[in-house]
């Protein structure tokens, strides 16, 4: 029975032990997470030194406090949830602005002013009678005493309205990217010439046509275009063909400048050919038969001269053909690489500023 009875009372204490170890491993663990909770966000420059209190409960974290925003309540709470043995995270943190807002106003603000009330009118004051008044008396002296003028109450204003705040701002303007593979249509403001152009010319147009986006206009025509001779060449007198090629360079939209990259224009012009220069040949044959006829020495030097003179009268017939774009002409142009522009629905005004190449 003794042994019996040791036993029992052994199990006991063995229980007894357990649960104090089970209960202050649970206080430990508890410990344990709140100090690494707040280790981490001592370590986050965002939340280092705002205050911040956590409080575990068998893995039930509670945060509160006061932040800045909610990115940093939100990175608050990813920490807490990150630790080993956090179950739930109650994030009781409020942002600094709603806690001003929620804050009520100073007592002296909450005052508010007293209204004016109608003022009341005067009331006559009033006399107290001795027991031996004599009220024939009274009454004589109130008929011969004038009454007095009455005067209007005063009336009461009400205060002033304070004047509505000013509208907010429109939004910045968003910038709108034109494809590449947008046609440009141009008018011409400068006329080119292969006879007169050198390369590297600027000449200046306008946009013919507006430029659209997704059926939405983003330029309006009208707008001023300036580009330069990429290459030229005139037509010879004897041999060879004119060429002239053109490309564009920026855009004025707004008073903004805008680079653009686009396609070159190119075309030839028509050469004097091998037909001509037979022709040329022929004549000074021709030239030849005249002076024979005119019996040679004298004759055959005037015969040279005529037969000359009319080869050069062909190759004046047929010199090439020069390339003249004048003024107004409309010319095609293809963007090359998109375009990022802020949208107008305006078109120029009548004093818009010029393109300058010196800009």
């Amino acid at each position: 029975m003794k042994a019996k009875a040791y036993l029992q009372l052994s199990a006991l204490l063995l229980f007894v032990a357990l649960g104090l170890a089970i209960g202050c491993s649970k206080a430990a663990n508890d410990a344990q997470i709140t100090s690494d909770i707040q280790s981490k966000l001592s370590a986050d420059s965002g939340l280092a030194g705002k205050q911040i209190a956590v409080q575990s409960d068998k893995g039930s974290v509670t945060l509160s406090g006061v932040v800045d925003n909610d990115a940093q309540r939100e990175a608050a709470a990813r920490y807490a949830a990150s630790e080993p043995g956090v179950k739930q995270v109650v994030n009781n943190l409020t942002v600094g602005a709603e806690q001003a807002e929620a804050t009520p106003p100073p007592a002296e603000q909450q005052q508010q002013p007293e209204q004016p009330t109608q003022a009341e009118k005067p009331r006559p004051s009033k006399r107290r009678h001795h027991d031996d008044y004599d009220s024939s008396n009274a009454s004589a002296q109130m008929n011969n005493s004038a009454p007095p003028p009455s005067t209007p109450p005063p009336v009461a204003q009400a205060p002033a309205e304070a004047p509505p705040p000013p509208p907010p701002p429109p939004p910045p303007p968003q910038k709108v990217a034109i494809p590449s593979g947008t046609v440009l249509a141009i008018r011409l403001v400068d006329a080119i010439d292969s006879e007169t152009a050198q390369p590297g010319q600027t000449f200046h147009a306008t946009l013919d046509s507006p430029i659209a986006v997704e059926g939405e206009v983003v330029i309006p025509k009208g707008y001023d275009v300036e580009g330069h001779v990429v290459d030229v060449r005139s037509a010879g007198k004897f041999a060879g063909q004119s060429l002239l090629k053109l490309q564009l360079d920026r855009i004025a939209v707004g008073g903004k400048y805008y680079n653009i990259q686009t396609d070159q224009y190119s075309r030839e012009g028509t050469s004097r050919g091998k037909n001509t220069a037979e022709k040329v040949g022929a004549g000074a044959v021709i030239g030849g038969i005249i002076g024979a006829l005119a019996g040679g020495g004298k004759g055959a030097a005037v015969g040279a001269a005529a037969g000359g003179g009319l080869g050069g009268g062909v190759q004046a017939a047929t010199k090439g053909q020069q390339i003249k774009l004048p003024s107004e002409t409309v010319l095609n142009f293809t963007l090359q690489s998109s375009l990022s522009v802020i949208p107008t629905t305006h078109g120029p005004n009548q004093n818009r500023q010029r393109l300058d190449s010196n800009q």
